[in-house]
């Protein structure tokens, strides 16, 4: 385990995420706002609460403020929006990145709130990735049942794609 392994496997990691938004892109905005009877509810719920989870770890592992949270239901398409903020969340992570050293791979940055204090760094971003792929998985299904021709996320798809 490196940091290297970490930021290739990233990203793969954005490079998904951009595929599913294409779908969400693709939306009428009744769809997007749809209610889904699983996990966190329509399609547009479902890219909030990824986004914000991701701002939110790596806001902790960075000793950062995460940004507002974006508001749970909306009455017009803040795709552009949300879309921007997607973008800001990646760009910090890409950050975070750049700089992670091996060694930083093994320590405990956390010191807000106190159920995270002892996570080490790998754990949270091993379990920043699986908690999206989860996601994902949620959101191609219900781009699915709305008649989207949706794609595999497999990872090693991407590997054969980016030798």
């Amino acid at each position: 385990m490196n940091a290297d392994a970490f930021r290739h496997f990233y990203n793969y990691h954005f490079a998904e995420n951009r595929k599913v938004w294409e779908h969400v892109a693709a939306l009428t905005f009744e769809q997007f706002t749809q209610k889904v009877d699983y996990s966190h509810g329509s399609v547009r719920e479902q890219v909030v609460h990824l986004l914000d989870v991701e701002d939110v770890w790596f806001s902790e592992l960075r000793g950062a403020q995460p940004a507002d949270p974006l508001p749970e239901t909306v009455t017009a398409d803040d795709r552009e929006t949300i879309r921007a903020q997607w973008d800001k969340v990646e760009q910090n992570i890409r950050l975070y990145l750049a700089d992670l050293q091996d060694k930083q791979l093994f320590s405990k940055p956390i010191k807000e709130p106190e159920e995270d204090k002892d996570l080490i760094v790998w754990q949270v971003l091993l379990h920043v990735a699986n908690h999206a792929t989860d996601h994902r998985a949620q959101l191609l299904r219900a781009l699915h049942d709305l008649g989207v021709d949706t794609k595999y996320q497999d990872y090693i798809f991407y590997v054969y794609e980016h030798p």
